[in-house]
């Protein structure tokens, strides 16, 4: 496992700010934040219209996700605690902002973390909700022919490093970054083949950042439509110069995720 002080997961923490890293998923900490705050999220981001993303999902642990299916959302492992029946967890989607009559919450019922994840890769997990919700989902890669390019990240987290969670949903775009740029920025942590960067090497400003956990980051396929390439999972504080935003490499499990998937709709 990254050591807790050099690399953190994103999720957010107490003092989080004064540590060399940030995570991206709120965690305990967001239970006695009194709800979301106005303002913009995803560092560098602009605010997304209604309906421009409708397979996002905030899920009340203070992590991003999207909609696999009606009933089922892709999240990060380091957003949940293991495998298992689970009704704690509310699933908010169908509204940009968070506090708006049309958005959708439900329960979820099951929680499955990706077999084997310790903290290091393999940083995917599936919820599934009491029932379906009834928006749009969001294909994943199957293949790394999308591994590349432009991507989308979108969330409501901290619109800066230590920042506070966000009311209205923000989007932002990043452009890949190679795995040997990548691993070189952070030493040799990452994992090659499981995660995959993105972001502004050179300048940073532009990322997900605390509270973004989970999240898809995503592009449009050849045929024009939006599919998912990543998870967001870790990265060196918030849109620093030099150090990317790594993500889960969802093409590596998609087999693994549509296994799982089929499993949880059987129970």
């Amino acid at each position: 496992m990254r050591n807790f002080l050099t690399v953190l997961k994103r999720t957010l923490a107490v003092g989080a700010v004064a540590l060399a890293a940030v995570s991206l998923q709120p965690g305990t900490a967001l239970a006695s934040d009194p709800g979301p705050h106005p303002g913009p999220s995803v560092v560098g981001g602009t605010t997304a219209q209604q309906g421009e993303f409708p397979w996002m999902v905030r899920l009340s642990m203070g992590c991003g996700g999207s909609l696999y299916t009606q009933q089922i959302v892709l999240t990060a492992a380091h957003c949940v605690n293991g495998t298992g029946a689970n009704t704690s967890i509310t699933a908010t989607a169908g509204a940009v902002d968070l506090n708006s009559s049309q958005a959708v919450k439900v329960k979820s019922t099951y929680v499955l973390q990706a077999p084997g994840y310790n903290g290091t890769g393999k940083d995917w997990a599936l919820i599934k909700l009491a029932k379906p919700i009834n928006l749009p989902t969001l294909n994943i890669a199957d293949t790394t022919a999308y591994n590349n390019g432009t991507f989308t990240i979108a969330g409501w987290g901290a619109d800066r490093e230590g920042g506070s969670q966000q009311r209205q949903l923000r989007k932002a775009t990043v452009p890949y970054v190679d795995d040997t740029a990548c691993q070189r920025a952070y030493g040799g942590s990452l994992t090659p083949g499981e995660e995959i960067c993105a972001g502004y090497l050179q300048t940073g400003g532009v990322d997900t950042c605390q509270g973004d956990s989970g999240g898809p980051m995503f592009r449009k396929d050849n045929a024009g439509a939006w599919i998912q390439v990543g998870v967001v999972s870790w990265g060196q504080g918030c849109a620093r110069p030099g150090y990317p935003g790594v993500y889960t490499e969802v093409s590596t499990f998609a087999a693994s995720i549509k296994s799982a998937a089929a499993g949880l709709g059987r129970r």
